[in-house]
């Protein structure tokens, strides 16, 4: 590829309340960098970057955007001209806060992606710890969106857009149900679900040991936010993840990860998993909540700022059973 894409940059998220998101989002950890009367950005304790998440105040829950961080402002002009060169709109965007240029685009499946090269430096906190409280949250990991035609978004960003897999499930007669791909050296910075889409499933934030998903779990039942628990703790299979996935106030998910490894080696191959193997969902067996596999952030146009369409999924299965 002529263009480097880095890593999963940041999430933008609308919000109903945001001090019911704020207390929320500082019960986990998070460091808030700064906020006004209609936004709130925050980090992990790691990110020596401005935010990783962006909370915005509107009427109604959905998802503005997820970005991908690229090397280079002529980075973006390249994707910029092959995007236009298959047909898709661009949307240039050059002042927001705390980001240089950035390009906005609807993806093959319809979801809402942002490029950007810079974003205002920031002082890590990764060895103030006295600020560690929650689950101590370190940086954001990746997105998990739920699509309709998971092998054409594998596809298109393997061939085109420079990803690579680390792991899949397929049915039988090898269809692909779920794909997670990469582009640091990690499982994944964005994994594609078959499902009812396009929608966000999650995002999902790296922590420094299984120990701080413990801790967070304490800290949230003491703050009355145990029905925001939605699944685990427990571990995958298929990423050998340790996990534990919220709901915020608005019902956005979150994941709490740790512990996947490493992918950079040319040599590595996709580790395949079968559909009905129990142990690639929860590697100790225990089941997900019907929620966790029905319930969605709805995402949003970013031409129009309208909520995208859901479409039903190709591939069809008497319950959905996707993965991390």
């Amino acid at each position: 590829m002529s263009f480097d894409i880095i890593r999963a940059g940041r999430a933008v998220l609308h919000v109903t309340d945001l001090e019911k998101s704020r207390q929320f989002y500082d019960a986990l950890g998070f460091i808030e960098t700064e906020s006004d009367e209609n936004q709130i950005f925050l980090r992990g304790l790691e990110e020596h970057n401005h935010h990783s998440l962006l909370l915005k105040k509107k009427g109604e829950p959905a998802l503005e955007v997820i970005s991908y961080k690229v090397r280079s402002d002529s980075d973006l002009d390249m994707i910029a001209a092959k995007l236009e060169g298959e047909g898709s709109a661009v949307k240039w965007l050059d002042e927001q806060k705390a980001l240089g240029r950035t390009l906005r685009y609807q993806d093959i499946s319809g979801l809402p992606i942002e490029f950007y090269a810079h974003m205002e430096p920031v002082e890590r906190k990764l060895q103030q710890y006295q600020l560690y409280k929650g689950a101590k949250v370190q940086r954001i990991d990746h997105f998990n969106c739920m699509v309709t035609d998971v092998e054409s978004a594998q596809h298109y960003y393997m061939k085109e857009l420079g990803f690579g897999c680390s792991e899949y499930t397929a049915v039988e007669e090898e269809k692909v149900w779920a794909a997670w791909l990469h582009r640091k050296p990690s499982v994944h910075d964005v994994a594609f679900m078959n499902g009812e889409g396009p929608r966000l499933h999650h995002v999902g934030f790296w922590l420094k040991d299984p120990m701080s998903i413990i801790d967070g779990c304490d800290v949230l039942a003491s703050l009355g936010y145990g029905p925001n628990i939605e699944r685990g703790p427990g571990r995958h299979g298929l990423s050998n993840a340790f996990f534990l996935y919220l709901r915020d106030p608005d019902g956005h998910r979150v994941e709490l990860y740790n512990g996947d490894y490493l992918t950079s080696d040319p040599d590595f191959k996709p580790i395949r998993w079968d559909l009905n193997d129990p142990m690639r969902q929860t590697f100790w067996g225990h089941a997900a909540p019907d929620c966790w596999f029905e319930e969605a952030t709805e995402v949003l146009n970013v031409h129009s700022s309208e909520k995208v369409t859901i479409r039903t999924a190709k591939l069809k299965k008497s319950k959905p059973t996707f993965v991390i």
